[in-house]
């Protein structure tokens, strides 16, 4: 998509002061993020999706050199040299822009220079790596649907016939000679428990899909507070529960359980993971919360949502599973039933949300967004 005509009217009119609510408004309906720099590269606007790509205010950024902003600023102050030399229409290149103690930004760059005084260049900035994340969250949702509607209907399929299989055992049991009772007893009762441990199982399964959505207020800090005391009562030593709070978060509309639930399991499993690390008293999990703007939840666009993090300091999760940590019935640990994190994403899909997991060797990332209102 290419924006320039239209952008560098509007950028060339935020030289003259015009007020960016009058002017420069349409810009921040744009995901592209949109930067133009003066002809010593300072930031002279930056509208709302570069402000969340930046991780800063126009406010902040004002009059700071972009290219100070990176730790390899070369190559992008030789793509706005190239475009204020008019050595090409527009100049389009792939670059990656290092930020200190932050993850860097993958971006197709695409440089204009504009017909002003002020010798400014028009930036547009598309990321990479998002786009790609929207490719894969798109597969997520279209996976978990078809893997929703295929437990429901396996879940009904195991449910009936175990019923009768409790029952056929039961009715056996009263059967039995005395003279044998008490021996075949022992094999009557194993059929009975097993039956009754997978009839939970499938209740667990089912769960989701027949407790009805109780929607109302809610405060997503004091979600994270209630988990908070009732992960520290269970864990009272050895594991630090970190609290990063943006504490300008609105409230929004939502089912308060079924999000402490939510991130009572994400919680509970980092927990678990980290148990060497509670044994040696250095465990972490941190309760991080941010406002994110301009973001795609679901294939509608958000002007603001929720930005949760669940940070935890343990092993990460093993590589063969990272990749299907969602589905049903995939645990990374011994005895784990594999629906924790199942349960938290429909929960989260139910609210309109996307969750998705980075991890590596000490550090393994929970985000969800929520749309806010």
């Amino acid at each position: 998509m290419k924006i320039v005509s239209n952008i560098a009217r509007a950028a060339a009119a935020a030289a003259g002061a015009i007020p960016r609510s009058q002017t420069l408004a349409g810009l921040d309906l744009l995901a592209t993020a949109v930067v133009m720099v003066d002809g010593d590269g300072r930031i002279a606007f930056a509208n709302a999706a570069a402000e969340n790509m930046l991780e800063s205010s126009l406010k902040a950024l004002s009059r700071q050199r972009l290219c100070d902003l990176f730790a390899n600023p070369a190559e992008l102050d030789h793509v706005i040299g190239q475009a204020r030399a008019h050595k090409f229409s527009d100049l389009r290149q792939e670059l990656m822009l290092e930020r200190v103690g932050r993850e860097p930004l993958f971006v197709h760059a695409i440089a204009s220079a504009l017909d002003d005084p002020m010798d400014a260049v028009l930036l547009e900035l598309r990321e990479t790596v998002q786009q790609m994340k929207l490719d894969r969250e798109e597969r997520l949702l279209d996976q978990s649907q078809v893997n929703k509607e295929l437990i429901r209907n396996l879940a009904h399929e195991i449910k009936n016939p175990l019923g009768g299989i409790r029952g056929a055992a039961q009715l056996l049991e009263m059967e039995l000679p005395p003279l044998h009772l008490q021996q075949l007893r022992e094999y009557t009762q194993v059929i009975i428990k097993e039956a009754d441990r997978l009839q939970t199982l499938v209740d667990r399964l089912l769960a989701p899909h027949r407790r009805p959505h109780i929607v109302g207020d809610v405060n997503i800090h004091e979600v994270l507070e209630r988990v908070r005391s009732l992960m520290l009562a269970e864990f009272p030593a050895g594991l630090a529960i970190v609290r990063d709070y943006d504490a300008s978060l609105p409230e929004f509309r939502g089912d308060k359980e079924q999000l402490i639930q939510t991130v009572l399991n994400i919680a509970h499993n980092a927990a678990q993971a980290l148990a060497e690390r509670i044994d040696a008293g250095d465990a972490q999990i941190v309760f991080k919360t941010r406002v994110a703007r301009q973001v795609t939840l679901a294939k509608v666009r958000y002007n603001l949502a929720l930005d949760l993090h669940i940070i935890d300091n343990g092993p990460g999760i093993p590589p063969q599973i990272r990749d299907r940590i969602f589905y049903p019935l995939v645990s990374g640990r011994e005895g784990g039933s594999g629906l924790g994190l199942t349960l938290a994403q429909t929960f989260v899909h139910q609210h309109m949300g996307v969750i998705e997991c980075e991890s590596r060797p000490g550090y393994t990332d929970f985000r969800i967004l929520l749309p806010l209102p």
